[in-house]
């Protein structure tokens, strides 16, 4: 059995997260968690909240909270959203934590030790009235790029331009409104990046099995040249810049900026898992002086992340020069649109979490995001796109499979798998069919191709539905009960297998599936090694219970009625 270390991108705190959020990391991320348990491997699915900077503090400010309150509130609603979407985290923490504040500072004084920590005078936007420094996104003004009033200071949200709050016209505080603002000089700490150039152009190097959307926004920002990165923000919320308890002098009112601490919570929330179960070691899994040597680390994020965990994280671990165990494989992700344009938290375009939940199920949204998974390029979410795929997918195929076989056999043979006899040349033949899918099936699932895997996995179901209309049960138990029985006995087992290769992304109707049979999905969903032994899975008399329909098809008035009420962009 070997470990796998798996963790998705930290979905942040203002707000619960819409779809592309779910399908840039955490879903993909669950899908291969779920894959490699199936497989017996040891498994450690770690995720949290990123709880500090900026937005946190203004989403706080509007919502009438403390930024505290705020995080914690939102904390659990995001933690309710990802259970009831399946997501199988082993932890889901929180980056404000006491663990994390300490790995941060850890960190941050380990890179001083080694000369890659420096203290800058920067000039930034102070307001008088506020009484404070604003950091980049507490300054809002008209983006001198192309004229949209509401520019943030790092970043225009019309023409997506890189801004610096200093070159934003007519600024004022995102606070209080005020214009009355100066600049004035303020000390930061900066990361020496630029340090570490070499090393991480040669670790990058070295990763030849990483996907090409990862290496390649990794080469780009390399090939640029790293660039010194300050690491301190102005601001009350966040990890404090101390030591050992003690401010560091000039610093009393900064804490660290939210891209230096958030990938180090990782690791903290590792340590908050530890600590939440007896027996648990956080070293075993981060450490390569405590075994992590043999742990296999994933990641998963999507394109926007990806700069910062092939470069900025690895120049923290790096550059620490302690034996911390870095990621082996970074599986990244483009975007998923809102019919051609952005999904977006701050705006509440598109559909969220939540929403999607109290329309349909989860394994509709889990079957569609991932059958469409945005992996070579961007793909648009529509909503005639998404109906089509589950009526043709879960409702037509699989679904109609499992209520076509099951109540055939109720019918004819009572509710029980029947007695007849052997398999013959059709079986063989489905056997052989199925071998060489699920082996593709696996490799896809292996190399976390997800759009290939989902097709095979369809074109699994679909040579079960063909086996159905070749054998016919049916027609031949007219005049071949034994033939027929036989072709029922193929057909039920077909429905076990299938529930053990949808599991990891259907998870809740693989459970559905299982249950026909009175199984327990995690003692019968170990992944299958032949079709053969597959289909002689269950035996004749097993008990069978009749399901309800695994989907319904969304109709053509439920379409127009969401369009409606989400804002669809008219046809």
């Amino acid at each position: 059995m070997s470990r796998i270390l798996i963790t998705s991108a930290l979905p942040y705190i203002n707000g619960i997260k819409h779809l592309g959020n779910l399908v840039g990391s955490m879903l993909p991320a669950d899908v291969y968690a779920r894959f490699k348990r199936a497989q017996g491997e040891n498994v450690l699915f770690i995720c949290a909240t990123d709880e500090h900077g900026t937005p946190a503090e203004l989403a706080a400010r509007e919502a009438g909270q403390t930024v505290e309150q705020y995080c914690e509130e939102q904390h659990e609603i995001q933690k309710k959203a990802g259970a009831e979407f399946g997501l199988s985290f082993d932890h889901f923490g929180r980056s404000s934590g006491p663990e994390n504040e300490r790995f941060t500072q850890h960190f941050a004084w380990a890179l001083e030790d080694k000369g890659l920590i420096e203290e800058r005078t920067d000039k930034q936007i102070y307001s008088i009235d506020d009484q404070r420094f604003l950091p980049d996104r507490y300054v809002e003004g008209t983006c001198p790029n192309c004229g949209y009033e509401k520019a943030r200071g790092d970043q225009c949200d019309n023409c997506g331009t890189l801004l610096d709050p200093t070159e934003l016209k007519n600024p004022y505080s995102a606070i209080s409104g005020s214009k009355n603002l100066e600049v004035r000089e303020t000390k930061h700490l900066y990361l020496l990046q630029s340090k570490l150039q070499q090393r991480i152009a040669d670790w990058v190097a070295a990763k030849e099995g990483w996907p090409s959307l990862t290496k390649a926004i990794a080469n780009k920002w390399i090939k640029e040249g790293l660039q010194d990165r300050s690491i301190t923000r102005d601001l009350y919320w966040g990890v404090p810049v101390e030591k050992n308890g003690v401010p560091r002098p000039g610093f009393e009112t900064k804490v660290f900026y939210v891209w230096f601490d958030a990938p180090i919570e990782y690791i903290g929330a590792t340590e908050e898992w530890a600590n939440a179960g007896a027996g648990r070691d956080w070293r075993q899994w981060w450490r390569l002086d405590a075994g992590a040597e043999d742990v296999t680390y994933v990641q998963f994020m999507g394109k926007d992340n990806v700069a910062f965990h092939t470069v900025s994280f690895p120049c923290t671990i790096l550059g620490s020069e302690e034996p911390w165990k870095l990621v082996d494989t970074l599986k990244s992700l483009n975007w998923l649109t809102w019919y051609g344009g952005k999904f977006s938290t701050s705006q509440k375009r598109g559909i969220f979490m939540d929403q999607a939940l109290e329309l349909l199920p989860a394994d509709y949204w889990r079957w569609y995001l991932m059958a469409n998974a945005p992996e070579s390029d961007d793909t648009s979410f529509t909503l005639e796109h998404f109906a089509s795929v589950v009526n043709k997918d879960l409702a037509d195929v699989l679904g109609n499979f499992v209520n076509r076989i099951t109540r055939f056999c109720a019918s004819k043979f009572g509710e029980a798998v029947p007695e007849g006899g052997a398999y013959g040349e059709t079986e063989e033949k489905l056997i052989a069919e199925l071998d060489g899918k699920i082996r593709a099936y696996t490799e896809y699932l292996e190399a976390m191709e997800f759009r290939k895997a989902f097709a095979e996995l369809r074109g699994i179901w679909v040579a079960g539905n063909e086996y159905l209309q070749v054998a016919a049960p049916w027609t031949a138990f007219k005049t071949d009960p034994e033939r027929a029985a036989a072709a029922v006995r193929a057909g039920l087992n077909l429905i076990a297998l299938f529930a053990a290769l949808s599991a990891p992304v259907v998870p809740h109707t693989a459970e559905k599936m299982f249950a026909v049979f009175g199984l327990d999905a995690k003692e019968a969903g170990a992944w299958p090694k032949s079709a053969k032994a597959a289909l002689a899975f269950l035996k004749a008399g097993h008990k069978l219970t009749l399901p309800d329909v695994l989907f319904k098809k969304i109709e053509d008035e439920q379409v127009a009625e969401w369009r409606e009420k989400f804002g669809a962009p008219a046809e």
